[in-house]
């Protein structure tokens, strides 16, 4: 069965069903190494995770090959966000698994500034239309849009 239309409030936004992938992408004034470093410290990240805009109340980034990290929402205190990072290659590229799923974050210049693609790899059709039902689509859109706003 198909999955739900994703709502008008996810720009950037593409499903690749060949790939099993969410795919979404943000433009930015800062430069690379600006947005690897808000992805990757926990002063910084910890301002935008949340989807909905409040500080996590838990932040923690083990930044190496098989490092964890463990992001704790206030508004979600049971439903951490935990994954490990697979591959790190500053300022372009971050790679993690986290919900039995490839998450991606490139960067590259653009413009005098940045291109941030983030994809979301499932395992297969169902795995992907599992994240899409779960809201995955639209709260990752939100979380990205918090990035834009923290970098602007």
């Amino acid at each position: 069965m198909p999955a739900p239309a994703i709502a008008a409030d996810a720009p950037g936004f593409t499903i690749d069903r060949a790939a099993h992938a969410i795919r979404f992408v943000r433009d930015f004034a800062a430069s690379p190494d600006a947005v690897f470093t808000a992805w990757t410290t926990p002063e910084s990240l910890r301002l935008w995770w949340d989807a909905g805009g409040d500080p996590l109340s838990r932040c923690e980034i083990d930044l190496r090959i098989g490092g964890k990290f463990v992001f704790v929402s206030p508004s979600h205190a049971h439903m951490a966000f935990t994954g490990t990072y697979k591959r790190i290659e500053p300022p372009h590229l971050l790679e993690f698994e986290a919900m039995d799923a490839l998450g991606r974050v490139m960067l590259a210049d653009h413009d005098g500034g940045t291109r941030m693609t983030v994809e979301i790899v499932c395992r297969s059709d169902e795995h992907l239309d599992d994240y899409i039902r779960l809201g995955v689509a639209n709260g990752t859109s939100m979380t990205l849009d918090n990035l834009v706003a923290h970098l602007a």
